[in-house]
């Protein structure tokens, strides 16, 4: 299997980001390793999940000109010199709540920085939130929802309107909430001319996407174990490549000179990253079928994948609520030296105790950070056991997490927690408490002849 980068017909695709929070250095190197290739290239970003999205647009409500990926232009920035030199089309769904106010600020910086050509496609019609103050009320509401408490409603689109503003020139795609493998799809039907009618083509385009969507998780992030699974240079993973063929030949394969592995253990885990089943993956471009797929390491970091399958998009679209009306109260103190976890075990049944009498409506979860803080289960069974046989710990720290409706009596027993410094046991300190809002998602379907999207240009 050839490394030749020289074959104009291949497609290169790279995912600078895997998440909100991800890193734009290892972007930056992508987009350089990019622009050393022939071909069809594109690079996009992920940097959208459900609690993302709702937090954006709680942002947006607060101020009209914000609304996008909190770090949208972190990863942009350096970046866009580099493809817009090279002609390296950039897909994102960082417009989250708003990628209108993202396309503004963009074009003022583009135009500041001499790129008075580029043009900027906004992808638009997953925000439904207007929808929900219409009368009657869409059927597709679940019916237990509080129209009060919704902070978000989206629906995850395709990549019809993607591959459009590519067509028409687009060298920025500015997305909300479509779904993470159809910034790749969208790519790869503009770059190789596949049509939308083509479910098995269709199919490999889904895996590529469903491959690259999490950036480094597949080239060694998230995978690495210092004794099962060693990964080169951990502390700079490459983002990935995929390189695929006019035919669907798929290869995956990462950055140059970075850190971190292809190899077909990386990949095997990701494709199955998600996926309820592993035979139909549904999507809005369409179902995934990798149930007999082969994935097959050539060495040298690159590795192909075969025997992908896939079936016509489905009739309805998932849709995502992003809702209010909890809060989340947390709070911790430390116990070390002889006999910690005794003193931290006493601390547990003192707010216990306490909880029960000043907060009965609550229910606090208490976990000992050195014995369990993972694994526990809400009744408190497992840490029980752990605590029958966890004598000689001596460095501790007792967790203290509620989530309720009721913001007064959470913060009434977070302040009785903080009275453990003088009514607790001995030696207890670094007590943190906080009170947040608590953001939760919800699901729906909707029949995807009810969305309508289309673009704007800036």
């Amino acid at each position: 299997m050839t490394d030749d980068h020289s074959d104009q017909t291949t497609l290169h695709i790279g995912y600078g980001a895997g998440f909100a929070g991800d890193r734009p250095q290892a972007a930056l190197a992508l987009a350089r390793d990019l622009a050393t290739r022939r071909g069809p290239r594109y690079l996009a970003l992920e940097l959208l999940a459900e609690r993302t999205l709702a937090q954006c647009q709680q942002r947006r409500h607060d101020d009209e000109t914000s609304g996008y990926a909190l770090r949208l232009f972190d990863f942009l920035e350096p970046i866009l010199p580099t493809c817009l030199a090279s002609g390296i089309p950039v897909i994102t769904n960082g417009g989250a709540a708003h990628p209108v106010a993202a396309a503004h600020r963009l074009r003022g910086w583009l135009d500041d920085q001499g790129f008075h050509n580029a043009r900027i496609a906004c992808v638009l019609g997953d925000d439904l939130v207007e929808q929900l103050g219409a009368l009657p009320t869409p059927d597709w509401l679940p019916e237990n929802v509080v129209l009060d408490e919704v902070v978000s409603c989206n629906v995850y689109i395709g990549a019809e309107q993607i591959q459009q503003a590519l067509e028409e020139g687009a060298d920025i795609v500015l997305c909300g909430r479509v779904a993470d493998p159809s910034m790749a799809v969208g790519a790869i039907r503009h770059g190789l001319g596949w049509s939308a009618e083509d479910p098995e083509l269709t199919a490999i385009a889904l895996a590529t996407g469903h491959l690259l969507e999490c950036c480094t998780q597949i080239t060694g992030g998230y995978f690495a174990d210092p004794i099962t699974n060693p990964v080169p240079d951990p502390a700079h993973p490459g983002c990935p490549i995929i390189e695929l063929g006019t035919e669907g030949q798929l290869i995956v394969t990462k950055t140059a000179s970075t850190g971190g592995m292809v190899s077909a253990r990386t990949v095997k885990e990701q494709l199955l990253y998600e996926i309820h089943d592993p035979a139909a993956y549904l999507t809005p471009d369409g179902v995934m079928d990798v149930s007999r797929a082969q994935v097959i390491d050539h060495g040298n970091n690159r590795v192909e994948v075969r025997d992908i399958h896939g079936y016509p998009p489905p009739a309805t679209l998932k849709g995502n609520l992003g809702l209010t009306g909890l809060w989340f109260g947390e709070a911790g103190i430390s116990y070390a030296g002889p006999r910690a976890l005794a003193r931290a075990q006493l601390a547990r049944e003192i707010v216990m105790t306490r909880a029960a009498e000043l907060t009965p409506n609550l229910a606090p979860r208490l976990d000992i950070v050195g014995v369990c803080s993972v694994l526990g289960d809400a009744g408190g069974e497992v840490i029980s056991q752990r605590l029958d046989t966890g004598d000689g710990v001596e460095d501790v720290r007792l967790r203290l997490g509620v989530v309720d409706r009721d913001r007064g009596a959470i913060q009434a027993l977070l302040d009785d927690f903080e009275s453990l410094y003088t009514n607790g046991p001995a030696g207890g300190g670094g007590i943190r408490t906080h009170l947040v809002e608590s953001l939760r998602t919800e699901d729906f379907m909707i029949d995807r002849h009810a969305v309508s999207t289309f673009l704007a240009w800036y």
